[in-house]
């Protein structure tokens, strides 16, 4: 994974909130090399910077970001309702983040992001750019050294294998 351009840390004001990255593919770059990102700052109001971060990569850039160039697939991919809606029955979040934990198996400093709802592959250069968005913005984090990704079945995204390579 290559992360371009590094964005300034801004400092935390009480007021403010908590500043985080939210990293982006960019037109045309991400096109040839699907493992490239690009921060953009945003300012998260709670202290669940991980889950806000994430929550912003998939609502998507802004228009002047989009008019700059920068995407995500994501957004795209999901799709249907959310299994995490317990105990109402609609609605539920697009995600659970965990930390510390490889699935279901305890091991610090490994966050997996568990998806709710159902993703779809538009194929292989997105999913290697949404792994790398994804990555990149959860790695901004000095506890999050190792990130999962499971699809809402909790089988590995991208993983072609069907191994769920990544719970090994």
């Amino acid at each position: 994974m290559q992360i371009c351009f590094p964005a300034p840390v801004l400092p935390r004001s009480p007021s403010a909130g908590y500043p985080v990255k939210v990293f982006f593919s960019k037109f045309p770059q991400s096109g040839s090399t699907p493992y490239t990102v690009y921060p953009v700052n945003r300012m998260s109001p709670t202290i669940a910077v991980g889950t806000f971060a994430i929550q912003l990569l998939i609502a998507g850039p802004t228009l002047s970001e989009r008019q700059a160039g920068y995407f995500t697939e994501l957004n795209t991919m999901l799709s249907g309702p959310s299994s995490c809606s317990a105990p109402l029955p609609v609605g539920g979040p697009d995600f659970t983040l965990t930390l510390n934990k490889k699935g279901t198996v305890p091991q610090t400093g490994t966050a997996t992001i568990k998806f709710c709802r159902s993703l779809m592959s538009a194929g292989s250069g997105a999913d290697a750019r949404v792994t790398a968005e994804i990555n990149a913005t959860l790695k901004q984090f000095p506890n999050i050294k190792k990130v999962v990704i499971l699809t809402k079945e909790g089988h590995c995204f991208g993983d072609g294998s069907g191994m769920d390579l990544c719970l090994r």
